[in-house]
């Protein structure tokens, strides 16, 4: 089975990331599904935003949880004035024909604890996405860092599939077996280089792998050659080539594309 192609905050390599036109890129250039990080705003909004401040991704400066919805409307995102919300993104996915999967990160630790989760599950739940048939019907997937946040949403959201992200090689994770409320691991590239031997473990163990983030085209060939499930890549079409390049036996050129960092 081909990895699915998973757009890291939309095509990020070529616009700016978390913007609704980032997002329509990725889809133009094939993506599988879309990923986003999601914040809470002052009042309680659902923005999608990767850093704690919004210094690094927009014209204005301060922290997400301390700014509103409408302090955040009021500044360009790379190009593209006002925040993308959670609810924006959902309603793209609703009206692409392809209707593609959404894979939602909540980031921690946040000032607002487990009502990141709770909001994020409400407003899944008012799109009728919380309770589909199956978890391979489910057109939206819970994670986070945070070992908390993903048994949180497990808890909330029992139907929908969750995955433990993981930066750091994690003792007792290594024999692939994960906690009862994570359905799939997911490792940063740099953990499979290390140890490609993980992603048959957790097979065994029954959890598919999402691995983050995989813009080498050396990268994309181990990902498909481990049976990874998920890729995140910053560009969707480069990577699409590059499985393309490995299904036919060829490997091309690295075309990697460098970002101030790598985190999922």
């Amino acid at each position: 089975m081909e990895p699915v192609v998973v757009a890291h905050r939309g095509a990020s390599a070529h616009l700016a990331e978390h913007t609704a036109a980032a997002y329509a890129l990725a889809l133009e250039q094939g993506a599988d599904a879309l990923e986003c990080d999601v914040r809470l705003t002052r009042d309680g909004h659902l923005v999608c935003v990767h850093d704690r401040r919004v210094d690094r991704t927009s014209s204005g400066r301060g922290v997400v949880s301390e700014l509103t919805l409408a302090e955040l409307a009021e500044l360009d995102y790379g190009g593209e004035v006002g925040v993308l919300t959670l609810r924006a993104l959902l309603g793209m996915v609703a009206d692409h024909r392809r209707a593609p999967r959404l894979f939602i990160e909540t980031k921690h630790p946040v000032r607002y604890g487990r009502l990141v989760e709770e909001r994020v599950v409400r407003l899944l739940a008012e799109h009728g996405l919380t309770r589909p048939a199956g978890q391979e019907d489910a057109r939206a997937v819970l994670m986070s860092f945070s070992t908390l946040a993903v048994r949180r949403f497990k808890a909330l959201a029992p139907r929908l599939p969750t995955v433990l992200l993981m930066a750091l090689p994690w003792p007792g994770l290594r024999g692939g077996e994960l906690p009862a409320w994570a359905d799939a691991a997911g490792p940063g590239i740099g953990l499979l280089r290390r140890d490609p031997g993980f992603v048959a473990r957790a097979a065994r163990h029954g959890h598919p792998t999402y691995c983050w983030t995989v813009d080498d085209p050396a990268d994309v060939r181990l990902c498909r050659e481990l049976g990874v499930r998920w890729v995140a890549t910053n560009a969707p079409a480069a990577t699409r080539a590059a499985l393309a390049a490995a299904a036919a036996g060829t490997v091309p050129g690295s075309s990697r594309h460098p970002r101030p960092d790598e985190e999922s």
